[in-house]
């Protein structure tokens, strides 16, 4: 059976001489796999289409094995050209395309992490917003699609909405005053002003056009990015080889 839709290349991996495995998240089929032949030539059609990072179109045949298809065609629709020029940029769309893979279940289609992704990537290779403003939004954005939404709308104690200083927790997702903060969760928590919670709500609530329309100064971007990584690493239990080295790669 033939498949033909668009994906973006998040792994490859060298099979031999001539030939690639493949992980793609497509519009079709959720995240697939497929074994490209003859990709690594330069001079092969598929060469280009089956890059990292690149949004291609792609032909999927079933193969023998039931988690592998066979690819007949990757043309390139998008190859994210400022990602390979930015040292920065590149490691953060390695976090993502890791964050993606541990997440998503295979076979599962989810148009809306696909289009999270592009639109993380285009911004990255445009420069049109900065790598420390798209890298919280596209952790959080990521981990509410995938049924991790965190509970931003007031206080969990008082009902507070507007207090100048909250807590978030990353444990449970849930935000405290500063008048209802437990002394036992604060070594857990995660200090913000009222325009950082803000920025975490437009994050969290916004509709996917005004997503990454909002700016923050660097100390908030800072505490942002620390509430944004307590979170992903809290509820997904693991932490991320890739985060890591893009910090490391920043001087964090």
């Amino acid at each position: 059976m033939k498949t033909l839709t668009q994906g973006i290349i998040l792994k490859e991996q060298n099979i031999g001489e001539r030939d690639k495995l493949i992980t793609a998240l497509t519009q079709e089929k959720g995240l697939v796999k497929g074994f490209a032949k003859g990709a690594k030539n330069i001079k092969s059609q598929n060469c280009a289409g089956t890059q990292l990072f690149t949004y291609s179109r792609l032909c999927l045949i079933d193969s023998r094995s039931r988690d592998t298809y066979t690819i007949t065609e990757a043309k390139s629709l998008e190859m994210f050209y400022g990602l390979r020029k930015n040292v920065e940029a590149m490691c953060l769309a390695q976090y993502f395309s890791e964050l993606i893979l541990n997440l998503l279940m295979e076979g599962e289609k989810n148009q809306d992490a696909l289009s999270l992704l592009l639109n993380s990537l285009y911004l990255l290779s445009t420069g049109k917003r900065t790598p420390r403003l798209v890298k919280p939004c596209f952790e959080m954005r990521l981990l509410s699609i995938c049924g991790y939404m965190p509970d931003l709308t007031m206080c969990i104690e008082c009902g507070e909405y507007n207090r100048e200083g909250f807590y978030f927790i990353p444990q449970n997702g849930t935000l405290h005053c500063i008048n209802c903060t437990s002394q036992e969760s604060l070594p857990f928590s995660v200090k913000m002003t009222l325009g950082v919670t803000t920025a975490l709500r437009h994050i969290i609530y916004a509709d996917d056009k005004r997503l990454f329309n909002f700016s923050l100064n660097d100390e908030g971007l800072d505490t942002l990015n620390r509430a944004t990584e307590k979170y992903v690493s809290a509820q997904t239990d693991k932490n991320y080889k890739t985060l890591d080295f893009y910090k490391a790669i920043i001087g964090q």
